[in-house]
């Protein structure tokens, strides 16, 4: 299923698929620098388009040229101001006496971006308020003076200074307060509270922690394909450094991770940490008899099923990758290249007589399902404010569904990991005991603690495992192994 958000959220906008970026709409050269401009165009069209700033944002670089220190600090103001629109939206409300839905949304996006220049980098304030109302001359003319006697407002005061103002009180509402000064939805906050076990009146000092480090620019983790790459080998031909838990795992020191030779040539991908982790995990667990044929339900976009592909090779096993999206199963089929995996276009959900996914076949299932996300903050800032708590009732639908299909799909003795990329409680343990509840299939959990390298922190009481950003330096991914019981 393609969403209208999802289709746009690919586009980017005519005048940078133009190479036209440098000018405004009448053809005028823009007075802002390259960069702001850059900046600019990717925050309007995160808003303007739907689109995701880690998709468009790479192409407005790579059509305006730009490298080294300017791409750096494109990348910096977009995804900053992104993050920090919650705080940035009341800041400017106050200076601005209106609220911030009703300004026009040029000069919105040109504000967020000098905000943020203001109060969260070392840019000087003349030189931000000047650069800014360049920028809002070329998006907004009408609104030059405007946005000018905003910034001049808010830059007098630092941003602890217009927290200590407008924030909620940190007694009186622990969870607005911690919303308003790091950056997120209250009903994100308290969901992170919630799969973290802390109640607000006991105080929130492991939420605090997360929501700090789901503000951090992520590292780029890279997979050393196992077979085709060693990670240490990696490690020295990039500059970088062996992960902390995964034997797969890279951390690329910066620059762009395509231009890697082993990544251009198929013996490495890019994925985070947390994401190899429990796709090891799921090729880790104990199956009686046979173990040569392998399921990937959700496949898109491809980097458990590479990964997976790439661990049967060595074992001579085959995988089956689905994915309902013909452009996500394009996407598929290009990450798993030369590696023995068949993609299918179709419904993971359906399983059964007549359909390609025959029930009780596969000894190894992942059902990585469709998700809220919450746990990649990090790398999409803007999700945390697209996402609401009414996406819930028909994600957490369809990934029941998704679970219930793969417990059929799996042959008595195989197993199956339950994956999602969010620590929401309702996504997680309600969504895997539901569906093993509901499903029909006889089960037994698996505790997923001893599939994962030994010495991680933090990893619960068990049988499921969920990963953190402040405890382990990964995505925030939940793993649920769940084996049916029978004789194979």
């Amino acid at each position: 299923m393609v969403s209208a958000r999802s289709e746009r959220a690919q586009r980017v906008s005519p005048a940078v698929a133009n190479g036209r970026g440098d000018r405004d709409q009448r053809g005028r050269r823009r007075r802002a620098d390259p960069a702001r401009d850059a900046a600019y165009e990717a925050v309007a069209a995160v808003y303007r388009d739907d689109a995701y700033a880690n998709l468009v944002l790479p192409t407005i670089l790579r059509d305006r040229e730009l490298r080294g220190r300017d791409a750096a600090f494109a990348t910096e103001l977009t995804y900053g101001t992104l993050r920090m629109v919650g705080t940035l939206d009341p800041i400017i409300a106050r200076a601005a006496g209106r609220e911030v839905d009703r300004i026009d949304p040029p000069a919105r996006d040109a504000l967020r971006l000098g905000s943020y220049q203001l109060l969260r980098t070392r840019v000087p304030a003349h030189a931000a308020v000047s650069a800014t109302v360049d920028l809002v001359h070329d998006v907004a003319p009408g609104a030059v003076g405007f946005a000018n006697a905003v910034l001049r407002e808010i830059a007098t005061r630092d941003v602890d200074d217009w927290l200590a103002e407008l924030a909620p009180d940190e007694q009186a509402d622990p969870v607005g307060h911690l919303a308003v000064t790091y950056h997120h939805p209250p009903w994100i906050v308290r969901a992170f509270a919630e799969a973290l076990g802390e109640e607000p009146g006991d105080g929130l000092a492991e939420t605090t922690r997360l929501l700090i480090e789901d503000n951090e620019p992520p590292p780029v983790h890279l997979c050393a394909r196992p077979g085709r790459v060693d990670a240490v080998e990696l490690a020295d031909a990039t500059g970088g450094a062996p992960g902390a838990f995964s034997p797969y795992t890279v951390y690329l020191p910066g620059g762009a991770p395509g231009e890697v030779s082993a990544v251009r040539q198929g013996r490495a991908h890019v994925q985070d940490e947390g994401s190899q982790l429990v796709a090891a995990a799921l090729a880790a667990a104990e199956v009686s008899g046979s173990d040569r044929r392998w399921l990937d339900l959700c496949a898109g976009p491809g980097g458990k099923a590479a990964l997976l592909g790439a661990l049967a090779a060595g074992r001579g096993a085959e995988v089956t990758a689905v994915e309902v999206a013909e452009h996500r199963a394009r996407l598929v089929e290009q990450a798993v290249r030369g590696l023995p995996v068949t993609v299918h276009v179709a419904d993971g959900r359906q399983v059964g007589a007549g359909t390609e996914l025959p029930e009780a076949a596969f000894d190894r299932v992942l059902v990585d399902a469709p998700c809220t996300g919450l746990g990649s903050l990090r790398r999409r800032p803007e999700s945390r404010w697209r996402r609401q708590p009414s996406d819930l009732p028909p994600l957490t639908r369809l990934q029941r569904e998704l679970l219930a299909a793969g417990l059929r799909a799996v042959r008595p003795g195989g197993v199956v990991a339950y994956v999602t990329c969010s620590p929401h409680r309702v996504e997680t343990h309600v969504s895997v005991t539901e569906a093993a509840r509901r499903s029909g299939v006889p089960v037994d959990f698996v505790d997923a603690r001893p599939l994962l390298p030994a010495g991680m922190p933090g990893l619960g009481a068990g049988p499921s495992v969920q990963l953190w950003p402040h405890r382990h330096g990964t995505d925030a991914m939940f793993v649920a192994l769940l084996r049916r019981v029978g004789q194979p």
